[in-house]
């Protein structure tokens, strides 16, 4: 859904103007991150690996008034990066903020798992990750005026996922690649951080959700008492970007609706019934 805010609620923030570049841009949480971007002022180019998709958002969102590009390109391949980089650079200017939010993910058992299915998760999470940002990296430090790089991990970076070793694996070592570019990155004013969801109601993750039954059970997992929508992550997205949080990095950012703070909540006690 389109919708219009005044320039006077987002200007706190300190995105006008900003060049902003969302890969995964075409659906879920990056499509919505790249709509509140464009809402707080920024310039946004959309990235996706399905070019339909990534024209189509940044179309919705220029039919706002915002300047938007969409830009077809896959994340682990280096020379479609470095083409859809050199395109944003001639077209909005230098990227001032980077969301590597692109994602694959191939479930099955670890020690069934093919090597070619391993290497197809790990080359879109995390060497894509620092394929975009050694490209859009690299314009920040060129232009001198700093940046904001935020990586869309995972709570499953912390949490084992069983039967999807390959993803929580490759978020995991997103959360490090973010740390070490935030200390190597420092001197040149440009942040690294991550976001780390919990569970969220996307496009891809959305035939899981048509069981009210399953529905339910996972909210009352959650201490907020409902799965998180793209927009809540969105948030997180834009305030890591923006000027309020400058004296933010190196460090993650769980959006989970407090989840990851019920294991000790599920262990039985003496004198407690669980729910079934």
């Amino acid at each position: 859904m389109i919708t219009t805010v005044h320039p006077q609620a987002t200007a706190w923030l300190g995105l006008e103007g900003r060049v902003c570049v969302v890969t995964g841009g075409g659906s879920g949480i990056g499509e919505e991150t790249a709509r509140q971007l464009a809402q707080a002022g920024a310039a946004v180019a959309v990235l996706d690996r399905d070019e339909s998709a990534a024209c189509r958002v940044a179309a919705e969102i220029a039919a706002t008034g915002a300047l938007a590009i969409g830009i077809a390109a896959d994340v682990s391949l280096a020379s479609e990066v470095t083409a859809a980089a050199a395109k944003v650079r001639a077209e909005l200017g230098a990227c001032q903020v980077l969301v590597n939010n692109a994602a694959a993910r191939k479930p099955g058992a670890l020690l069934d798992m093919p090597l070619e299915q391993w290497n197809q998760v790990l080359s879109v999470n995390l060497t894509g990750a620092l394929i975009c940002t050694q490209a859009f990296g690299q314009q920040m430090v060129n232009a001198g005026r700093g940046g904001s790089i935020i990586h869309v991990a995972s709570i499953v970076g912390e949490h084992p996922l069983p039967n999807g070793g390959a993803y929580s694996a490759s978020k995991a070592g997103m959360m490090m690649l973010a740390r070490t570019l935030a200390v190597e990155l420092a001197a040149h004013r440009i942040r690294s951080n991550v976001v780390c969801p919990g569970l969220v109601r996307t496009p891809f993750s959305e035939d899981a959700y048509q069981a009210p039954d399953l529905l339910r059970q996972r909210e009352d997992m959650i201490p907020a008492g409902r799965v998180s929508s793209p927009l809540d992550l969105a948030n997180a997205i834009v305030f890591l970007a923006s000027d309020r949080s400058s004296y933010v990095n190196g460090q993650e950012l769980h959006v989970d609706g407090g989840l990851r703070q019920t294991l000790m909540s599920q262990v039985p006690r003496a004198g407690k019934s669980l729910p079934r």
